[in-house]
């Protein structure tokens, strides 16, 4: 420090730009000014602040006082991360700063101790002074943006954009790191305001939600829509309300749903959500156990070209049963019994009605049985005849799907897989009527079918009396 003696101006003058910066400094930065008193001692907490998700390594070192990171040292942890904990500056403002003596550092150390050698960075943050300019926002700035990392050789010499941090514990420091950045991110979210898509307002970040993919709305709006669709029970909505993301046909996970409903809502939306993803897959069946009833998925392992793929366990009451007929588990290598019942049943149809082999059949199997087994052959293959010509599969899951008036662009129900409904080709869901517009194609200007009505089919109108 200055041990001149100089006139009673200058030190008047110092103290005047002294407050001068304070209060420049309060105004910009009011968290990082910690406390400051009479004595002219000023404590600030300086965070990293980056602005941007930037890679951080943590290599292992033992000893980090005397440690030079170099690119051949072992990195056990990489994280992104957009903020580092806060620098503790406590500093003294001489009577002559700015004009000739710079601010003395009493203490320098960084929160989590994740900066190695520090104490080179307070010989670099002395060297910054300048006699006559105001130094505190330079120090400040130098920090918050990490500039200091560079000269503290923290940053990878392969690529700028990561920073390498030595530390004997790298899996202690990753996750207080992390819960810092996250704290952060938080903290900064919640003090800004966003506009609701919805509401058409815009709330402090405290009453809003950030959904996964980026789009903000305010915790109201969407308490109110979930709360309806669950209710509902339409869960494929329960997702982000912007037309972007409607249109993607995208869900939200459930961390998000649980910040917004309650916990009983929440066991519903997983409800609905797994009965929703049974129903859509094809391989599916439930257990014929009549006070069971469970869905029982397909094994992965299970193999086509055996008899074995027919095998089902249920997971809850342990029923083995056949996929096929619904019976008791008959082995991998008999008939199922329905497929025998068929095959009687065809077999009694093809011979001549009052004939001799009609009344075998029937005194061996009983004619009520074979009468039974004949009715429900024929209604199943009058079933199968009205779902092939009233109806079309769905390229995507294999669902019957009936069209009853409208275009012929059709969204299956179960999986949303749009396709034409006059000849089963999949569609772009973006661009689902170019396959309509294209000449030469057999639906070239049919997206609509144009039924003819005769002169006879005309309905006379009664005006009344005009």
């Amino acid at each position: 420090m200055t041990s001149i003696n100089l006139s009673p101006d200058v030190a008047e003058t110092c103290d005047s730009m002294q407050k001068e910066e304070l209060e420049v400094l309060e105004s910009i930065y009011p968290e990082f000014l910690s406390s400051r008193s009479v004595d002219r001692i000023i404590k600030f907490e300086i965070p990293v602040e980056f602005g941007i998700l930037k890679p951080v390594a943590i290599a292992e070192s033992r000893q980090p006082s005397t440690l030079r990171l170099s690119e051949e040292k072992p990195t056990l942890q990489t994280l992104s991360l957009s903020a580092l904990p806060p620098l503790l500056l406590h500093i003294v403002l001489p009577s002559l700063y700015p004009l000739y003596d710079p601010p003395e550092i009493t203490s320098l150390r960084a929160t989590h101790l994740w900066v190695p050698e520090i104490e080179r960075l307070q010989g670099i943050l002395v060297n910054m002074w300048q006699a006559g300019e105001p130094l505190l926002f330079n120090w400040i700035e130098y920090i918050r943006t990490g500039e200091f990392l560079r000269k503290m050789d923290l940053l990878s010499t392969v690529n700028s954009d990561v920073i390498l941090l030595p530390h004997p514990a790298p899996r202690i420091i990753a996750p207080l790191l992390m819960e810092y950045d996250i704290a952060s991110q938080s903290n900064q979210f919640a003090q800004n305001s966003y506009p609701c898509s919805v509401c058409l307002t815009s709330l402090k970040g405290s009453k809003c939600l950030q959904l996964l993919c980026n789009h903000i709305f305010c915790r109201s709006c969407l308490e109110d829509f979930w709360k309806m669709c669950i209710a509902e029970g339409d869960v494929s909505r329960v997702s982000c309300p912007d037309p972007e993301c409607v249109k993607k046909g995208n869900e939200v996970g459930e961390e998000e749903v649980a910040r917004v409903v309650t916990e009983a809502e929440l066991q519903r939306w997983r409800w609905l959500r797994e009965k929703r993803n049974l129903e859509r897959d094809p391989t599916v069946v439930h257990c014929p156990v009549a006070v069971c009833q469970a869905p029982v998925p397909k094994p992965s392992e299970a193999d086509a070209e055996t008899g074995w793929s027919r095998l089902r366990q249920c997971p809850r009451c342990g029923f083995s049963f056949c996929a096929f007929c619904r019976r008791t588990w008959h082995g991998p290598l008999d008939k199922c019994p329905i497929a025998q019942y068929e095959e009687l049943a065809l077999e009694y149809l093809n011979v001549e009605e009052g004939s001799g082999e009609r009344a075998k059949l029937e005194r061996r199997f009983g004619r009520a049985n074979i009468r039974r087994l004949v009715a429900t052959y024929q209604e199943e293959k009058a079933n199968l005849n009205w779902l092939k010509s009233s109806t079309m599969l769905c390229p995507g899951c294999q669902c019957h799907v009936e069209k009853n008036m409208g275009c012929n662009h059709m969204t299956c129900w179960k999986c949303s897989q749009h396709f034409c409904y006059r000849c089963g080709v999949k569609l772009n869901p973006d661009q689902p009527y170019t396959h309509f517009s294209q000449p030469g194609q057999g639906c070239f200007s049919k997206l609509f079918d144009v039924t003819d009505v005769g002169e006879e089919d005309w309905e006379p109108m009664d005006f009344g009396d005009v």
